[in-house]
């Protein structure tokens, strides 16, 4: 967000996380660091831990106890905000005093719009694995645009006392023939991913990395296509994030749901895997930086995966330039069995971090 010339020009942004980040930039307000936090809640610990005769666990068996503490503890306090201001608190919310109420729209994914997206093998034959289904052909181009939009709102806040929120997320790609006059420009794909998360605050340490998060919730993935071109799944999806400076690093393990005899795309998790990790570095000059890395799990002929680079760079107040690198299966539901190197460049209003 660019420098407002007062705070007379924050008034006008409707978005409240919007508006308070732009009251804190003109008041020249400076944000806690996450290391400070993590050091209060470790001191905090410590005295959890203290021998009960020690003057500081007897100040604090005063001020709170267990199944009803009070909430000015500065114990209470200092665990409950540990991480405020790292990466992922930034993102999900997860510190007491980092929340900021239901509903209000955040980032989720990368928004981007990626004008050039080059193939190296185009899918020009979609199968699936369906028993009696027949490949459709489809006369498409190697160049094509490729835009992405996700959202997430937070539906409940503090389930668990301080801690524990439900979000629900969204996320739209869609990969446009703009140049195929041919074919009348067609939307070639579109993949639909609406999700539900409860998302809980954690705080460990493992092997210099700070646990962030946790999370498990429902996932549905697809494309709404009929057949023979409908490609859908169902997924149980668990996170794990973990942060340190300016990285970030979550694991998704999923475990996809059985659709009985309306399988459109059988062995799908042999493809598009059953488990991602993605690892974000984000820089002072405002550079992003990210990989993800998914697999099938499996050895033999289902051992499938896909990799996928992302390079994000400041252009100009909120406009960024995005460079796209994908190579390996799945890199939309239609090619989930086809493998291709795919290259994008564009623009990006919204990135990870």
């Amino acid at each position: 967000m660019p420098l407002p010339a007062s705070p007379v020009a924050c008034v006008a942004m409707e978005i409240d996380v919007e508006r308070l980040a732009c009251y804190d930039l003109a008041a020249g307000r400076q944000a806690r660091s996450p290391q400070a936090a993590d050091e209060a809640a470790a001191r905090a610990r410590a005295e959890d831990a203290a021998p009960e005769s020690t003057p500081a666990r007897a100040r604090a068996a005063d001020t709170s106890s267990d199944f009803y503490p009070h909430d000015d503890d500065p114990r209470r306090e200092a665990l409950a905000n540990a991480g405020r201001g790292s990466l992922l608190d930034g993102r999900w919310e997860l510190a007491r005093d980092s929340k900021l109420g239901t509903f209000n729209m955040r980032a989720y994914k990368p928004v981007y719009l990626l004008p050039v997206f080059w193939s190296s093998d185009q899918n020009g034959s979609p199968a699936s694995s369906s028993p009696g289904v027949e490949p459709q052909a489809m006369d498409t181009d190697e160049f094509e645009t490729k835009f992405q939009i996700s959202f997430k709102t937070k539906a409940l806040e503090n389930i668990f006392g301080d801690n524990g929120d439900v979000w629900m997320g969204y996320t739209q790609s869609s990969r446009w023939q703009v140049l195929n006059s041919d074919a009348s420009r067609p939307f070639r794909e579109t993949n639909y991913e609406p999700e539900v998360l409860l998302v809980v605050r954690n705080n460990y340490s493992l092997l210099g990395w700070k646990g962030r998060m946790a999370a498990i919730g429902i996932n549905h993935q697809s494309n709404g296509r009929p057949d023979p071109l409908s490609r859908s799944w169902n997924r149980v999806m668990f996170n794990v994030g973990l942060d340190r400076d300016n990285w970030a690093l979550t694991f998704r393990p999923w475990i996809r749901l059985s659709d009985g005899g309306n399988d459109d795309n059988p062995g799908i998790e042999n493809y598009l895997g059953r488990g991602d990790v993605t690892l974000v570095h984000t820089r002072d000059d405002g550079q992003v930086y990210s990989l993800m890395a998914r697999h099938s799990l499996r050895g033999g002929e289902d051992s499938h995966g896909a990799l996928q680079f992302d390079w994000g760079f400041p252009i100009s107040n909120q406009l960024r330039g995005h460079l796209q690198l994908f190579d390996g299966y799945g890199e939309s539901m239609l090619d989930y069995d086809h493998r291709a190197t795919y290259v994008g460049f564009g623009i990006s209003v919204i990135d990870w971090f």
